[in-house]
């Protein structure tokens, strides 16, 4: 392999040793096998390809001072896929098989978990999709859950750097009662269009209102929104946002600051109140926001008035990240050491 400059990775795909499949037929999943190959042969019928069966989660693992690998609350994202499951429909992935199959796949890979201190890591990605041929519009009788690896670097080129965000109120990424609070590849869909329109604007990213009344935040695309102000962690509540377990992360972190932390409605007027805030998700942990423009409307509410993270954005982040190389105690019990 030639040598990797792991000061310098992209957010991007890179050709590992191995990944690792688990077949569902007949009612049972297969023990978990791993192959060399990138490729997945798939009936031109398979339900993941005609009705979007198909659900995925990102994790990650780090090498720490100590040499050791850490994977970070590996059981929440087997939950999480459990939840994406029941939402449409496909046959649920047992906790275990999840764990295994993830475990597997990073030890085979080791070679690939970026050394300590480089900023970068060891991207997992668990894939679930229905391969059964259907054409009629029902759940499959076969899945594929396979996991594969890529090393990475941070996902917003800026790194810990507020960027500017924008309300686009012409766009909706997820109906109040639809699939917004599962994991699964439509959702990304429906956010592309907006999302491309944001990034030709100089924008980071989309922060979407809810969808039925244009009043409350969402989440910006990709991640989960919160705001900081009087000590308090407010992150909006909706029946269409994805619950991002880095989020839920730093919720506790914020507790266990002494914050006070409120998940609720948060009317988008309320921007103009917070002290900080930023995008949270499993990619970029905490992206500041610097201002957050509503392109529509003519208005504009600026949150760093230096163009730096505030104090208690760089708290959290360090703490997590902290927490994920091992720097700082676990005391929620949220890493897996690998063996």
């Amino acid at each position: 392999m030639n040598a990797i400059d792991w000061s310098n990775l992209s957010f991007g795909y890179m050709k590992t040793d191995y990944n690792v499949r688990s077949y569902y037929k007949d009612g049972k999943w297969s023990t978990p096998a791993e192959t060399t190959s990138e490729s997945i042969d798939i009936h031109m019928a398979a339900t993941c390809l005609h009705y979007g069966q198909e659900a995925f989660e990102g994790l990650k693992a780090f090498r720490g001072k100590d040499g050791k690998i850490r994977i970070f609350r590996m059981h929440d994202n087997a939950l999480r896929m459990q939840s994406s499951c029941h939402g449409i429909m496909m046959a649920e992935l047992p906790v275990e098989v999840f764990e295994e199959t993830v475990l597997k796949a990073v030890k085979l890979n080791e070679r690939f978990v970026p050394p300590y201190g480089s900023g970068a890591s060891l991207y997992i990605r668990p894939l679930l999709i229905g391969l059964g041929a259907q054409v009629g519009v029902k759940p499959a009788n076969e899945y594929l859950f396979l996991v594969f690896v890529t090393p990475v670097g941070p996902y917003f080129k800026e790194g810990f750097k507020p960027t500017p965000v924008a309300i686009l109120r012409g766009f909706d990424r997820a109906a109040p009662l639809g699939t917004g609070t599962i994991k699964i590849g439509g959702n990304y869909a429906a956010s592309l269009v907006a999302g491309n329109k944001a990034h030709e604007m100089g924008y980071s990213a989309v922060l979407y209102l809810d969808a039925k009344e244009k009043k409350y935040l969402d989440e910006c695309g990709p991640a989960n929104f919160f705001g900081i102000k009087n000590n308090t962690y407010i992150t909006p509540l909706s029946s269409s946002i994805l619950p991002s377990i880095t989020n839920k992360s730093l919720m506790q972190l914020a507790e266990d600051m002494g914050m006070k932390v409120e998940r609720r409605q948060v009317p988008e007027e309320e921007l103009a109140t917070f002290e900080e805030a930023g995008q949270v998700g499993t990619a970029a942990v905490i992206s500041p926001i610097l201002r957050v423009d509503d392109i529509d409307e003519n208005k504009s509410y600026v949150i760093s008035k230096d163009g730096n993270a505030g104090p208690v954005s760089t708290r959290l982040y360090n703490k997590l990240k902290g927490i994920q190389q091992g720097d700082e105690p676990d005391t929620h019990g949220w890493v897996t050491i690998l063996e």
